[in-house]
């Protein structure tokens, strides 16, 4: 696309500060519900396009018969060494902001600047060809990012024996299952080092230990690259993201620090009509969390107090998580489902429940610790932000997610 002439894109929007690498403003993208319409108002728009005086952006302004805002009006910057997570239900906008980003599709309206390379992983298998092969595969992706034959050959065998398939890699691509689809596009797309990398429901496909090392991946190349993450998985944005765009219908509804963000996305996911928690569910007044102290040794005992207040008896799940400060998910999985005792029951009136974590078998640093409540059918009811911190001590270099917590209520 020839950001020159095109109204849309524009380098003067960009700041000065060589570490801002997307710059997003005002960006709209309208589709027609109607395929016969949709034709006829692509055949108009193509006119429009070539006709200098008509050449503005003030002509998508307006919807016409059948058309709707996929994306509308959203706005975002992103620095070098920072990962957007970006949210939303179904049909919110997230992947049509990702083809915008990626160039696939062209805004009607607002601005958009990418500074770099870009890599991206966007839908299951995108990119490849099903005929080739996955060697194949890995050089005709490799030859659009621009890297000559040298420099792909010297990537090849990385590339592979991160996507673990080496007894596949002469196979047709349209042989390999969803999940090998997977490795191969995500190591193509991270061993070729973007400046920028866009990555769609990646870590949905695929097993613990590959999902272990795209975390790890993701980590190392954050130090010199800016990533957008799109996940449904409230665990997976708060391990990788260090802020959140919530989008709804195309708009965006949150944008900020990961905490809000998810606790947006779980009431905006919870109810249909988005209204609060206090009126999804009334019995809950407050939950306070806290821990006994605030500095720790490698392997001690820690004791977390939760305090709830509710205007009736009820029945509740929990679950914890441990971020290494500031937010990233080093233990996610203390949960009462997972230690056998479901559906704990919470009286009426002010009650405490009480958590041993009989050792913090965490490396030495700064880490906080977040609560989240269930009710009866999985329905989130309290998201707490990540506030109560503390210091580990010692040499300790193991982690917390084989744990096994201690809970009784008093």
């Amino acid at each position: 696309m020839d950001k020159k002439t095109n109204p849309i894109y524009s380098a003067e929007m960009f700041p000065t500060d060589p570490d801002v690498l997307v710059k997003v403003e005002g960006t709209c993208k309208k589709f027609c519900r109607d395929l016969k319409k949709s034709l006829w108002y692509g055949a108009q728009d193509i006119a429009n396009e070539l006709t200098p005086w008509t050449r503005n952006a003030e002509r998508h302004a307006n919807l016409r018969p059948e058309e709707f805002w996929a994306v509308n009006n959203v706005s975002f910057e992103l620095r070098r060494g920072e990962c957007l997570g970006l949210i939303g239900r179904n049909g919110a906008g997230k992947t049509t902001l990702l083809k915008m980003l990626n160039g696939l599709i062209k805004p009607d309206k607002g601005r958009i600047e990418m500074r770099g390379r870009v890599g991206a992983l966007i839908a299951l298998g995108s990119g490849f060809n099903p005929i080739l092969t996955g060697r194949e595969n890995i050089y005709v992706n490799a030859s659009v990012l621009g890297l000559s034959k040298k420099q792909i050959d010297n990537k090849v065998e990385e590339i592979i024996d991160f996507a673990e398939i080496e007894e596949f890699i002469s196979s047709p691509v349209q042989t390999y299952s969803s999940g090998m689809k997977v490795r191969l596009g995500f190591a193509v797309a991270t061993a070729l080092e973007p400046d920028i990398l866009l990555l769609d429901e990646v870590l949905a496909v695929g097993d613990l230990k590959f999902r272990v090392k795209c975390y790890n991946k993701i980590d190392e190349m954050r130090k010199k690259a800016s990533v957008i993450f799109v996940s449904h998985s409230i665990e997976h944005i708060g391990r990788i993201c260090n802020s959140t765009l919530v989008l709804n219908k195309g708009k965006t509804i949150y944008y900020g620090n990961v905490s809000n963000g998810l606790e947006t996305y779980s009431r905006q996911s919870d109810s249909i009509d988005h209204k609060p928690f206090k009126k999804n569910f009334p019995p809950i007044k407050s939950i306070i969390l806290s821990t006994n102290k605030i500095k720790y040794n490698y392997g001690e005992e820690v004791i977390l107090l939760v305090e709830i207040d509710t205007n009736e008896e009820i029945f509740i799940n929990f679950r914890f998580v441990i971020f290494e400060y500031p937010s990233r998910i080093v233990a996610g999985e203390i949960n009462s489902i997972g230690l056998g005792l479901p559906n704990i029951t919470i009286k009426k009136g002010s009650q405490k429940l009480i958590m041993k974590i009989p050792a913090l078998n965490l490396k030495a640093g700064k880490y906080t610790i977040a609560h989240n409540f269930f009710s009866l059918g999985n329905h989130l009811i309290s998201v707490g932000e990540a506030k109560n911190t503390i210091q580990v001590k010692g040499s300790g270099i193991g982690e917390t997610h084989n744990q096994i917590p201690i809970v009784s209520c008093n």
